[in-house]
């Protein structure tokens, strides 16, 4: 299957669709990359926190599909910003994924004023670390995850190279237009976690509405909603049905019409996560 990839602003690119492995833990996860690699995904988004990284790197073995062909993201947990324990964490994720490089290897929180005594300094820390490890060809791409503009700006005060992604909630109901806007003029793409907005698209009567007229399922057409806002997603499940579905986005489109009614949907599914107030949500 032929698949778009965006161009990242180091020269790499990446699949625009990705195979998210959260709660994907122990066979089951195992069992879970290898279907999706099977039914033609070459991105696997995994990080630190879900518990699942040797899991994750069986999977990829178990596939047969040569390692250079495969594109993987972890990510570094929010409690071990700084120079030191970034290094050190990035060799435990390698170790777990049992790799020798990393595809993308991004930032999953930035610090923030109630966790962190100086929370641009923990976030440039960990940045400068990446920066090596990168320039080392230990990892191919760096980003961050979730950072809010005001999180990139005390960044770029230090970073030597620009994020190549940020990856943030981006769902109907609640995706971040001014956030996406800011990193897409500043040539950072844009990643979509939670594509399906917590299982509350599955709800709603617009999106049913535009699925039948497509003859398409829910998810198909809010995973081809994101792809045509020029926004990286990764889907996850670990229903083999699910995974051969999420994928087929290619050989149909949702209209001008079909994009704004969607765009326009009242907020929904949101996470309440934020990155200036964990652990607590809203």
């Amino acid at each position: 299957m032929i698949q778009k990839k965006i161009s990242l602003n180091d020269g790499h690119s990446i699949p625009i669709v990705g195979f998210g492995t959260y709660k994907a833990i122990d066979q089951e996860g195992i069992e879970s990359v290898t279907s999706a690699i099977s039914n033609g995904y070459s991105l696997i988004d995994t990080a630190a926190i879900y518990g699942n990284e040797e899991a994750v790197g069986k999977g990829m073995k178990a596939s047969g599909v040569a390692r250079e062909h495969l594109f993987i993201t972890t990510k570094l947990w929010r409690e071990h910003l700084g120079y030191e324990s970034t290094k050190k964490e990035f060799e435990n994720s390698l170790q777990r994924l049992n790799l020798d490089y990393i595809d993308l290897y991004l930032i999953h929180w930035p610090a923030n004023a109630k966790n962190y005594d100086n929370w641009q300094k923990a976030n440039a820390d960990s940045w400068r670390a990446m920066e090596e490890l990168q320039a080392e060809g230990r990892i191919k791409s760096i980003g961050i995850s979730n950072f809010f503009q005001e999180h990139l700006e005390a960044l770029f005060k230090t970073a030597k190279v620009m994020p190549a992604i940020n990856q943030i909630e981006f769902h109907p109901g609640y995706w971040q237009q001014e956030l996406v806007t800011y990193c897409k003029n500043k040539g950072i793409a844009v990643e979509s976690w939670s594509p399906l907005a917590r299982g509350k698209v599955f709800e709603n009567e617009v999106l049913e509405t535009i699925a039948k007229k497509h003859n398409r399922s829910i998810s198909q057409v809010c995973l081809r909603w994101i792809i045509q806002h020029e926004v990286i997603v990764i889907p996850k499940s670990t229903s083999p049905k699910r995974i051969a579905e999420n994928i087929k986005l290619f050989d149909f489109e949702l209209t001008a019409t079909d994009m704004e009614l969607i765009d326009k949907l009242p907020v929904m599914g949101f996470s309440g996560e934020l990155p200036n107030i964990w652990p607590d949500r809203v």
